[in-house]
């Protein structure tokens, strides 16, 4: 083993090494180095380099976040199952390695898969990269298509049946964000309450159920290099559940940003869903519908609940800040994003429009 530095939420990277040393395939293997790539506010993700009799090659480890944790968030071994039952479906999930819930190894419970090398696409398209409006467009198709074999996933014969609670879904996802909202309030926001009173009265009854990934978006999902309209993994999964499927498509049309929104919104964008080619939402619901069968007549109750969370989501983030809890300065222009997202959610309900 030669990391000696310890990287956050690693503190020993010989226990690590060890752990790795038993458990990747091909070994005996060497932990050569450890890179923190993502995380802070969600699961952290860290690149590993080992070498081996296979020789030098790249793992990914993911841990919960530092800090206390609730009991219920951020569960590695049910992030993990996800991932092992969805292998054998259509749904591109990365290779697994192994995963542990004993915290002597590094603190916390952990899991490790082998990276999906590809293009994720951020707010700003990569330099020379060729997103032509014809591939704009069939990678539009291809990211609703991905969702809708992930609908259609058989999570019982997968054995995923237990994940969730699917009866009564919808009502305590919006009783339940509406409590988060209260809990983290700092600023009076007069369309909190109007959304909200909205909400209960025009509650759709879910007439369906499927896995649902929660936090469906470009920047997880992973792209080819080779056909960057061709998706080869997806990524995040620690929110998955049984659910609304509505609810899924809402959250992805809540970061699919048309060219016609308002600037406000142009400038809080997700992703590169406006470049010419890209589907608008109206379109977007319209093919995930042909392809499904499913009745989306209720779709603006789903995309103005999912901005609500959204925005209630930032709350939680500047409440920290708002708290002392961190000082990162950047968090302090929070309150604009936050209103920005509720007079979208605002606009949503009052239009019936998407």
């Amino acid at each position: 083993m030669t990391v000696t530095e310890a990287p956050p939420g690693i503190p020993s990277p010989a226990r690590l090494a060890s752990w790795l040393d038993d458990h990747v395939p091909g070994g005996p293997v060497e932990l050569t180095d450890i890179q923190l790539i993502a995380g802070g506010r969600s699961n952290l993700t860290y690149r590993l380099a080992v070498s081996g009799p296979e020789g030098s090659r790249l793992l990914v480890l993911r841990r919960p976040p530092l800090g206390h944790v609730l009991p219920t968030a951020h569960d590695m071994s049910r992030e993990y199952r996800v991932l092992s039952a969805l292998a054998g479906t259509r749904v591109p999930v990365a290779p697994l390695v192994g995963a542990s819930a004993d915290q002597e190894v590094i603190g916390a419970p952990f899991y490790v898969m082998r990276p999906v090398h590809g293009i994720i696409l951020r707010r700003k398209l990569a330099r020379g990269l060729d997103f032509s409006a014809e591939k704009a467009r069939r990678l539009s198709a291809s990211f609703i298509d991905n969702l809708v074999r992930l609908h259609r996933v058989d999570y019982t014969a997968a054995g995923l049946a237990d994940l969730g609670k699917p009866e009564g879904y919808l009502e305590r996802q919006v009783r339940g964000w509406t409590e988060r909202y209260q809990g983290s309030k700092t600023h009076d926001y007069p369309e909190v309450e109007k959304i909200t009173g909205w909400m209960q009265q025009r509650m759709p009854t879910s007439k369906a159920v499927s896995l649902i990934h929660n936090d469906y978006k470009y920047d997880n999902v992973v792209l080819d290099p080779t056909d960057i309209t061709t998706i080869v993994g997806v990524l995040d999964w620690e929110m998955c559940t049984i659910g609304d499927p509505l609810a899924d498509l809402g959250t992805a049309l809540a970061y699919w940003i048309d060219k016609t929104d308002p600037q406000e919104i142009q400038e809080n964008r997700w992703g590169p869903t406006t470049e010419p080619g890209s589907l608008t939402r109206e379109e977007f619901v319209h093919h995930y519908a042909q392809k499904t069968g499913n009745d989306v007549s209720p779709i603006a109750f789903y995309l103005a609940f999912a901005r609500f969370k959204l925005a209630v989501i930032v709350q939680q983030i500047y409440y920290r800040y708002h708290q002392g809890l961190t000082q990162d300065a950047r968090f302090a222009a929070m309150p604009a994003t936050i209103q920005m997202l509720l007079r979208a959610s605002l606009r949503t309900a009052q239009s019936g429009q998407i």
